[in-house]
């Protein structure tokens, strides 16, 4: 996977103004907590998280989605008109049809040519989506493509702590079933690729890689699809401690085609941005990938992990706090349940 003519236009991104810390969740777990003895504190503890953002009921992600996207169109000098794709890669949506893209699409008044479509790929789904853009743009069919998403977490978290609490048989293995949901928040991202001769920035996306192991597909699944805007009452069972070793694993495999790909070593990057899940998950990757973990931007601790928009979100906070520097080699390294394992490298 290399790219000749696509560079990272701008990111926009955009933040819920509500704050939820974890012992605010353990707070509402307190039966629970009681029953089991559980320690308050065990959620930051385990997961690195001290805090997570939510929206207010009611907003959904096309909104949120909008709003990064107009963001992102405010960070650079070029039209809106330039754009002839939108993808909308999260996997919050507004409803099963249409295409939240499509929501997205008039919101932000792109050309009626403009192709635009909804990419779901677990937190994968904007660098899955950028992969498509940038294929565009170097076949010739596009000069600039936008990816964007709108993350609900919420109703995800408070429907995950209704269940357990009314369970009338609750054990401990369901509690930490649940705790991969505890960890979630929300957040929407925006990221709009262009040709090379139209962008201003000259952040060169240069390739990447992609690694999937697809018999694990079952450490991580949520319920019935039923988008995660208005009333959706999602739930989701993951195996924590087997994800994050078999993720890490394909992420080893990954990270050796990708250097391959693009004739990388570990000392040639200089800045690596990767999914926000927790702090020992963190540990494990780059220890699996010999990297330095001073090379790391996190943002787990204060966001938490906001799916597909975790690790674009925190590109662009990176990015706005001068972490990278011109010429830096920076590396993007997303894992996703499926499992599958995306990783792009650009040169800023």
């Amino acid at each position: 996977m290399r790219f000749e003519n696509v560079c990272i236009e701008a990111i926009g991104h955009h933040l819920p103004e509500n704050i939820v810390k974890s012992d605010d969740l353990e707070r509402r777990l307190g039966p629970l907590y009681d029953r089991f003895k559980l320690s308050v504190g065990r959620l930051e503890l385990m997961s690195g998280i001290r805090e997570r953002r939510f929206w207010d009921k009611g907003v959904f992600p096309s909104a949120v989605a909008s709003k990064a996207g107009e963001d992102a169109l405010a960070r650079t000098p070029m039209d809106r008109n330039e754009i002839g794709c939108l993808i909308c890669g999260s996997v919050s949506r507004d409803f099963l049809e249409p295409a939240t893209a499509s929501v997205v699409h008039n919101s932000l008044k792109l050309r009626p040519d403009s192709i635009f479509y909804d990419v779901s790929n677990a937190c994968l789904g904007v660098l899955n989506g950028m992969i498509q853009v940038a294929n565009m743009i170097e076949c010739g069919q596009i000069r600039a493509g936008l990816i964007v998403s709108g993350e609900n977490g919420g109703p995800l978290v408070d429907h995950t702590i209704e269940t357990l609490l009314a369970d009338p048989n609750p054990t401990r293995n369901k509690i930490k079933s649940a705790f991969a949901s505890f960890t979630i928040g929300s957040a929407a991202v925006a990221v709009l690729l262009a040709h090379k001769d139209l962008a201003t920035t000259g952040h060169r996306l240069i390739g990447g890689a992609y690694q999937s192991a697809t018999q694990f597909n079952h450490l991580c699944q949520g319920n019935q699809d039923s988008g995660m805007g208005g009333d959706a009452a999602p739930l989701m069972e993951t195996d924590s401690e087997t994800l994050m070793q078999e993720g890490c694993e394909l992420a080893r495999q990954t990270w050796d085609v990708m250097k391959h790909n693009l004739n990388w070593g570990n000392d040639d990057v200089d800045r690596v941005f990767c999914h926000q899940v927790g702090h020992l998950h963190r540990k494990l990757l780059y220890e699996t990938l010999q990297l330095n973990l001073d090379k790391d931007f996190s943002t787990l601790e204060f966001l938490g992990n906001t799916g597909s928009a975790a690790l674009p979100v925190t590109l662009a906070l990176g990015d706005e706090q001068g972490v990278i520097l011109p010429g830096q080699k920076v590396g993007l390294l997303g894992i996703g349940s499926g499992l599958s394992c995306v990783m792009l490298g650009a040169e800023w």
